[in-house]
């Protein structure tokens, strides 16, 4: 197996900049909102405006995740473990880290 760092370093930089990117999205749903009838349930950009920050919100939390997940993966490479499943102990096969290189278990255990 190839030393992984370049996709995790690669596909950290695509979590953050989503994650810059959502948030700034979710400032502009927000100043949007400013000023506007805080009653949700009877205005009719309501609705739009609190679906807009929740879809946001998930897609926020799963970039803040996937960052985590790197990291981790990143850590594990470090410790010379990456690559290990975490539950089983046995080897992750190489082309689920093709697919997902920040895997952490191997499919029997995802």
């Amino acid at each position: 197996m190839e030393d992984p760092r370049d996709a995790l370093t690669t596909e950290r930089a695509r979590a953050e900049k989503l994650l810059a990117d959502v948030e700034r999205s979710m400032r502009d749903v927000s100043d949007a909102r400013d000023g506007a009838n805080t009653d949700d349930e009877h205005d009719p950009e309501g609705a739009t405006l609190a679906w807009e920050r929740g879809s946001l919100g998930a897609v926020r939390d799963d970039a803040r995740r996937r960052i985590d997940q790197v990291d981790a993966a990143l850590a594990r490479l470090d410790a010379g473990t990456y690559g290990i499943c975490t539950v089983g102990g046995e080897p992750i096969p190489d082309a689920r880290l093709a697919v997902v290189p920040w895997a952490a278990t191997c499919v029997a255990h995802a």
